[in-house]
């Protein structure tokens, strides 16, 4: 039985249980045998319970150093660069692809099932099935793109969904990446690119670098489509145009339309709150993402964690982006007075920001918005084709899906209204015109939190904590998966 904590000896006797049951939930019995040879079967026999309880944050790896501080130590031996077969598996834990969506909604019109926009499935949850998040994976030798469900050609995507199932992890990895650049891609380490926190372990040689973007304007795009449909009729207003219709003053119900303007019936917002919502929803699918690094991460013992990566433009100057340019005053939503006050104080600076990201004239990742569409118009039409054009989402595209009789299915599921798209092009087009980019707050692309992973100091953390900071898997990771044994 364990002691309360104010008696005597406790420590050494939480020590000792805790011991025990790291023992216990690091050797489950598909590993009583000799271990099994490849990385994919040992991962198959790691307990979800035991990643987590293990999962933390360890940052501490082969070659680092801390120079001052409690803590001061240097590494006495190199950086030690993951093995191909190593950023493979975590990549497939932070977006690997794993079959069909199932989509399992109602498609009656007025009931929301058409709000779903693709019907493939990663490893981590997507609104809409959209698949927004893409990730960049960076390391001494290169930078990559990998790339999503959607980025692949459809008749590839039942071998590709075999492959995971297989734990084909390298060819998966392999078929995904793209190269975007020769080299590590990293930010500046000064503030604000960096944070103090994380200067002294970031970027660290022979670490991978994992960067999560968010695109925002397709899912943006397609829960408006959803909202302005005649079913839930939001209104929304302008918050800095004193809460006048943000260009959809024409189908307010008021006026003969279909949008419910009255406050009192509550659905009423702002463009400010949308676009929050919008975020958020693409955030959390990030840290989804982030999660599955962690969870792989200590699978694999290795150490890793999530840190500051937030620059408005740092990472996709870094990573190449096609960039825009605006005025502070402009991309913050400044009235005249003060725009002008800034300009004649010389503070109205140049703000860039990410459009999209194109390598030998193929965009690798784009924004629903000009350039790379001529108006928002064309943008929102393409966003309708992509779900029901002849070969969209629940056309032609339904083939690639898990429904049983996938035709029967499509056919009988109706299209988007011409009011509910008329209202979304009206209201685009206002937002694009009157802020000069689109979303109004926010740019197409942003970066939140990157993921670093390396293979750990074992010694940094026997000399400065407590025998549980490492559970067994890191302990035998450079002897499990590399036949290294301890210095």
């Amino acid at each position: 039985m364990l002691k309360a904590s104010w008696e005597p000896g406790y420590d050494t006797e939480i020590l000792r249980v805790k011991k025990e049951a790291d023992m216990n939930r690091e050797l489950p019995l598909s590993q009583a045998s000799p271990l099994p040879r490849s990385l994919e079967e040992r991962l198959a026999g790691y307990p979800l319970m035991s990643a987590l309880r293990g999962r933390r944050s360890r940052r501490f790896g082969l070659g680092m150093k801390m120079e001052t501080g409690p803590l001061a130590y240097q590494s006495n031996r190199a950086p030690l660069p993951l093995m191909e077969a190593e950023e493979a598996a975590l990549a497939f834990a932070a977006c690997g692809l794993t079959g069909y969506a199932l989509a399992d909604l109602l498609y009656d019109r007025g009931q929301g099932g058409t709000i779903m926009a693709g019907l493939l499935g990663r490893t981590v949850s997507s609104g809409d099935a959209i698949q927004t998040v893409s990730l960049v994976v960076s390391n001494d030798q290169a930078t990559y793109l990998l790339k999503r469900p959607q980025d692949f050609q459809p008749a590839d995507i039942p071998e590709l969904i075999q492959l995971a199932m297989q734990g084909g992890f390298t060819e998966l990895y392999r078929r995904s990446r793209i190269t975007i650049k020769d080299g590590r891609a990293a930010l500046p380490s000064e503030p604000m690119f960096n944070l103090d926190v994380n200067r002294w372990s970031v970027p660290a040689p022979g670490s991978t670098y994992f960067v999560p973007i968010n695109e925002l304007c397709y899912l943006y795009i397609n829960a408006l489509l959803e909202i302005f449909n005649e079913t839930t009729g939001a209104f929304i207003l302008d918050e800095r145009a004193n809460f006048r219709p943000a260009g959809i003053g024409r189908f307010a119900r008021r006026k003969g339309g279909h949008l419910l303007d009255d406050p009192k019936g509550g659905r009423v917002g702002t463009i400010q709150r949308v676009e929050l919502l919008v975020a958020e929803m693409v955030t959390i699918e990030q840290g989804m993402i982030l999660q599955n690094l962690g969870l792989m991460t200590q699978a694999m013992g290795l150490g890793g964690f999530p840190n500051f990566a937030a620059h408005e433009f740092g990472w996709f100057q870094a990573l190449g982006f096609r960039m825009g340019e605006m005025r502070a005053s402009r991309y913050l939503g400044m009235n005249r007075l003060i725009s002008a006050a800034l300009g004649l104080l010389g503070r109205d600076q140049p703000v860039p920001y990410p459009l999209g990201l194109d390598r030998d004239g193929v965009s690798l990742l784009k924004a629903y918005c000009p350039p790379y569409y001529p108006s928002m118009e064309a943008a929102v039409r393409a966003v309708v084709d992509r779900k029901f054009g002849s070969q969209g989402v629940f056309r032609g595209g339904a083939t690639g899906s898990a429904w049983r009789h996938p035709t029967d299915v499509s056919a009988a599921i109706p299209g988007l209204s011409d009011a509910a798209i008329d209202a979304t092009i009206a209201y685009c087009e206002y937002i694009h015109d009157r802020y000069g980019r689109f979303p109004a707050y926010v740019a197409p692309f942003r970066t939140v939190l990157g993921f670093q992973v390396a293979h750990l100091d074992v010694e940094f953390y026997d000399r400065f904590y407590r025998s549980e900071a490492l559970t067994e898997t890191q302990r035998r990771h450079l002897s499990d998966y590399h036949d290294i044994g301890e210095s």
